[in-house]
């Protein structure tokens, strides 16, 4: 037996302990973190434990026992988005939203350890997420922006 929290929910989940947490949210219904490549280089299955942005394709159950589990489902809902989503959405910084989950949670991790991060920062933490639809222009200036007013709950 595992236990954890994802999005501030306590879970007790009896699988194997080399089980991938992609899958053990797939089981919990959460589908919002996307599997890509299952195997840490593309970046949409980024989930945010304890404070990290991480890969949960990579990240075995044995691994997760008592940590925190943050997923795209617990930053907002479609009709109140959390504050960097929204500020995404209206700069058009996403085409298909395949890679959206992961890029939001790998932003959202860098933002909370920098509050104002240098475009160079942006950068960086999007690095091991692949948006093959749009540039990284758009997500660059949106993230930009949003830190400069960074008054917004983060």
């Amino acid at each position: 037996m595992s236990e954890f929290s994802v999005n501030g929910q306590s879970y007790d989940v009896y699988s194997r302990p080399d089980t991938p947490l992609i899958e053990v949210l797939r089981e919990l219904g959460l589908k919002g973190t996307k599997l890509g490549c299952g195997n840490g280089e593309c970046g949409a299955c980024t989930v945010i434990v304890n404070n990290l942005a991480v890969c949960s394709c990579l990240l075995p159950l044995g691994r997760i026992i008592g940590q925190n589990i943050e997923t795209i489902e617990g930053l907002g809902t479609p009709a109140q988005p959390h504050p960097l989503q929204r500020k995404l959405h209206e700069s058009g910084a996403f085409q298909c939203g395949f890679c959206t989950p992961g890029m939001v949670m790998s932003l959202l991790a860098l933002l909370r350890a920098v509050p104002q991060p240098s475009e160079t920062d942006v950068r960086r933490a999007v690095q091991g997420n692949v948006c093959r639809c749009s540039g990284f222009k758009k997500l660059i200036d949106a993230v930009l922006e949003y830190s400069a007013g960074a008054g917004e709950a983060i």
